[in-house]
């Protein structure tokens, strides 16, 4: 469309987005910010009955909260302020959610005291335990192209000894990077966060929403798309799109989809926008709870895979979601969410590790086999959580391996036996029970949290906009963007920005991807600190 036509044939055009997640919010804020498309004739589709997708949290005192997981944010995430900047904060109307995030983050700076422990002691991080030959391996990493490195895995790259190092323990912890994960991907994710380095021991420079991610972006973001009119379908499942494509342009003219039971069709004509979410990270999560596991739920018979597997077979340029989805023992880990009404326990972590909740951030129990790790939160983390009442949450990398004490694999214990493993490791003794007894731990089991780590080639992610569509595009975590890091909410974030600029043709320029690597002093500043 030319950039000079009339925002009249804007306001003409429907907009269809299946999925709900951050990056089809994003993409219909945009949409009417942007585009000058009213929100009434903008149209989401969610499978599931709450809007959001990964960045989710939910729950109550009583029945415990629970959090899947959440993403890192630091002061470069340009789009995602981008956005922000234009959405109310729930709490104070006179605030957006930006300055929000920014007041929240410059109050409760991130100084970790106590990253790494070993055998329920501090362990001394300062150094990254680099040999000469780990040095070299990373610098000639962020050199190489990406097409040179193929489908190399991480482990292919390094020697055995680099996955012990200190540097590693954090690394892999903090982004939830395994060895045999894409080492494109980690090549990625040195240039875009090189200029953290410094003070990376001590997760210098990572930022925080006030609340977990749902109540602090989702909900403020949801709230404003309703009030412009936005219209939700929550519950029905998007079963496939039908295309033309034998034309000059590429075009979706179909949404089909199941709500309580019945088949539906919608025409999307020719000037209307379709926007697809692709894949989902969290797609078939289960919960366990106290006294049950989480079941693992490998089946792609529905859901985003299923949709994307549909939407591909066939049809060039619209990837390959094999390459992400078949790979469930290489894609899965567990968290765990724990309500306590006790304060006990982050008074202990707090002298122990010597930072108020809020301020230290995650640490890992470097002997765990389930490589183990936790957060305590600034608190309240929930907008209705009491004052009396207190949420931590943690995770384990490798949920198939029997625990050190609880001799099960993580993916088979209660939420009880979770935090009996836990509080074995960090030497909580005779006051473990007391704790245990005042405490809900709600185990999550996630099939596809990594998938879109897994090793890939150029072609296997879509592009945001495929080659000859002009109504179309794909959206989230598995289409492809140059030079940033999936795994973060600025991508999603980044994909939506795209997709409306490109689809609508608007004179504006997505924002650059930061690149520390191209200032001499983040460089100076990384290679310093790789050395000490």
């Amino acid at each position: 469309m030319p950039v000079n036509q009339s925002k009249q044939t804007f306001i003409n055009r429907k907009a269809y987005f299946v999925g709900s997640g951050i990056a089809a919010l994003a993409a219909a804020a945009f949409l009417i910010r942007d585009g000058h498309i009213p929100g009434a004739a903008i149209h989401i589709f969610e499978e599931l009955k709450v809007t959001g997708g990964s960045l989710d949290g939910a729950g109550s005192p009583e029945q415990g909260y629970v959090i899947r997981g959440g993403r890192m944010i630091e002061e470069h995430y340009v789009c995602t302020y981008d956005l922000f900047a234009s959405i109310p904060s729930l709490t104070d109307p006179a605030k957006s959610v930006k300055d929000e995030i920014f007041e929240f983050s410059h109050k409760y700076v991130s100084a970790s005291r106590c990253r790494l422990v070993r055998d329920g002691q501090k362990v001394d991080v300062s150094s990254f335990e680099f040999t000469e030959k780990d040095r070299l391996d990373l610098i000639s990493l962020m050199m190489h192209s990406e097409s040179s490195l193929g489908a190399k895995r991480i482990e292919d790259w390094f020697a055995p000894t680099f996955f012990e190092n200190n540097f590693w323990l954090m690394w892999a912890t903090m982004f939830a990077f395994q060895p045999w994960h894409s080492v494109v991907e980690l090549k990625r994710y040195l240039l875009r966060f090189i200029q953290l380095f410094p003070d990376f021991n001590k997760m210098g420079g990572v930022w925080r929403t006030p609340y977990n991610q749902y109540d602090s972006m989702i909900l403020p973001l949801t709230n404003w798309l309703k009030a412009q009119g936005v219209q939700f379908s929550l519950n029905t499942e998007v079963t496939g799109l039908d295309f033309d494509l034998g034309g000059e342009h590429r075009v979706v003219n179909g949404i089909r989809y199941i709500r309580d039971g019945e088949t539906y069709k919608i025409d999307v004509a020719a000037d209307d926008l379709a926007f697809v979410t692709l894949g989902c990270m969290t797609e078939n999560s289960t919960l366990g709870s106290m006294t049950s596991p989480a079941i693992l739920n490998s089946t792609k018979s529905t859901g985003a895979w299923s949709l994307w597997e549909e939407i591909a077979k066939g049809r060039p340029g619209f990837g390959h979601p094999a390459v992400f989805a078949d790979h469930i023992d290489q894609t899965k880990w567990q968290s765990f969410t724990v309500t306590l009404s006790d304060p006990a326990f982050f008074q202990y972590i707090e002298e122990f590790t010597g930072n108020e909740a809020g301020t230290g951030g995650l640490f890992t129990m470097t002997d765990s086999n389930w490589f183990m790790s936790i957060v305590l939160a600034h608190q309240p983390h929930f907008i209705n959580q009491p004052e009396n009442i207190f949420v931590f949450w943690g995770y384990g990398l490798f949920p198939d391996r029997p625990g050190n004490f609880v001799k099960k694999p993580m993916s088979d214990c209660s939420g009880e036996e979770i935090l009996l493993e836990l509080f074995q490791h960090l030497k909580l003794g005779d006051k473990s029970q007391s704790i245990i007894d005042a405490a809900n731990c709600i185990p999550c089991l996630m099939p596809f949290i990594t998938s879109q780590f897994m090793p890939r080639v150029k072609g296997d992610r879509p592009d945001v906009v495929p080659v000859g569509a002009s109504n179309f595009a794909f959206i989230g975590q598995f289409c492809e963007l140059p030079d940033d890091v999936v795994f973060t909410v600025e991508y999603s974030i980044r994909s939506a920005l795209t997709a409306v600029y490109t689809l609508l043709a608007i004179d504006k320029e997505v924002p650059p991807v930061f690149k520390g690597q191209h200032d001499v002093g983040v460089l100076i500043n990384a290679l310093k600190t790789m050395h000490r």
